[in-house]
């Protein structure tokens, strides 16, 4: 496959585990504060199935990235900037599910605090990557 190739595929592939790390963090964040048990306990396994399924879209994401830069672990200019966010982001996301495999859902309890800040903080780490990332597709 040629260089376009992959740049087509890893912009097809980032995107849903953006959005389901994020929807995550919102699941579980509304589900630590929502007073009613059964409520909460919907919200929760939501969460923690969307960080699952997000946690396993990165691996396309991150293989066909690291194809379209030949390896390259961090680059120049934006590039740099995307990785600088990225492997830590892809660090805390794989961190959190496995946090959240061995936890459980949290159906029958609240989230911790704790798990909730690094949420937010792999949030804000994977929002910074895209922001890159869409500076690099874009020339600026």
């Amino acid at each position: 496959m040629n260089n376009e190739m992959w740049a087509k595929l890893h912009g097809a592939t980032v995107h849903f585990p953006i959005a389901l790390i994020l929807c995550s963090g919102v699941m579980d964040a509304s589900g630590f504060c929502w007073p009613g048990l059964a409520t909460r306990r919907g919200l929760n396994v939501a969460g923690y199935w969307t960080l699952m399924l997000g946690a396993l879209g990165t691996v396309p994401a991150v293989v066909s990235g690291l194809v379209m830069s030949n390896g390259v672990m961090l680059g120049h200019d934006a590039m740099r900037f995307h990785h600088l966010f990225v492997w830590p982001a892809f660090a805390l996301i794989v961190g959190l599910a496995v946090w959240r495999a061995l936890a459980g859902d949290f159906a029958t309890r609240k989230p911790p605090a704790g798990y909730l800040a690094t949420v937010g903080l792999a949030t804000a780490l994977i929002m910074g990557a895209g922001y890159w990332g869409g500076e690099m597709m874009l020339g600026h």
